[in-house]
């Protein structure tokens, strides 16, 4: 039974909510321990906001689930979580989400208002926006740009309105790339993974994978030359960190359109020796260059 709560709650998938501490990088406030501690409070805010959204898109799919040949061993497809079971997790991961809001004693209320927003989007998601096609992508890209704007505010960090454009390219690419996979499961087995796949073909895929792609670069390196950031951290070497950016971009695509393995971007991050070396990389060198 414990294994089975763990895995409904989906723990490894928190990585995703690092993105609130990028208004702490990005702002050259990582040795501020009020800054750190406010964005470890946000963290974990968001964390149990997406695993009460984990449960309820379980219950939602479970169905679909016991028809999927990987999501049928999901605990509640699986009948190892009863239905109630899973609505009680679910509830009791808002109210632990809600806790580490009022934690924030000068910015609860906004950034209180910014994690309902989250894990109302999503419950919509869930229930009826991942069914169309664009829209579905569209929506788990604003939720990391939501990650971004709460650690901003929690911190009283105002992000660079290049920060929050990269945000959403970046997960537009990821969500695009991890479609490519359902769209090649579906011409394999001849049924579509979810209901909005039938709307996406490998063509249509590989532009938006292309578009995305190099109109993120374009950002980052916009980013890293505009006058309020060279002014900012009082350097105009951050430039060169775009290598470390392209690198990356190419190693996700290569994932994706050659060894066709996009389908979950946090096992890639997590187990892609070449891509954490390359985002370990990539922070070294921003942070020499900001902080040395």
């Amino acid at each position: 039974m414990n294994t089975a709560l763990f895995k409904l709650i989906r723990p490894k998938q928190w990585i995703k909510n690092t993105f609130v501490f990028l208004p702490i990088f990005f702002g050259g406030s990582l040795l501020d321990g009020g800054d750190v501690l406010a964005g470890i409070l946000t963290f974990f805010a968001f964390c149990f906001a997406a695993s009460s959204i984990y449960c309820f898109n379980d219950l939602v799919d479970v169905e679909a689930d016991r028809r999927h040949p990987v999501k049928c061993k999901r605990p509640v497809a699986a009948g190892d979580i009863s239905v109630a079971q899973a609505y009680g997790l679910m509830a009791l991961m808002a109210v632990l989400s809600a806790v580490f809001v009022l934690l924030l004693a000068d910015r609860r209320l906004e950034v209180g208002i910014i994690v309902f927003l989250y894990w109302l989007m999503n419950i919509a998601y869930c229930a009826e926006l991942k069914s169309h096609a664009i829209i579905d992508v569209c929506v788990i890209a604003f939720g990391f740009v939501l990650r971004i704007l709460a650690g901003g505010t929690a911190t009283e960090i105002v992000p660079s309105k290049w920060l929050v454009l990269m945000t959403f390219l970046l997960t537009l690419f990821l969500s695009f790339a991890k479609r490519r996979d359902d769209v090649l499961r579906m011409q394999q087995t001849g049924e579509a993974p979810r209901r909005n796949t039938s709307r996406y073909n490998l063509t249509f895929i590989n532009q938006a994978i292309t578009i995305t792609a190099s109109v993120t670069l374009v950002c980052y390196i916009m980013y890293t030359v505009s006058p309020e950031v060279t002014s900012n951290f009082k350097t105009d070497h951050l430039y060169l960190t775009s290598a470390f950016v392209l690198v990356g971009l190419l190693r996700y695509i290569q994932i994706a359109v050659v060894d066709e393995k996009s389908g979950d971007p946090t096992k890639i991050i997590l187990r892609d020796r070449s891509t954490q070396l390359i985002v370990l990389a990539w922070i070294l060198s921003f942070l020499v260059i900001i902080y040395l």
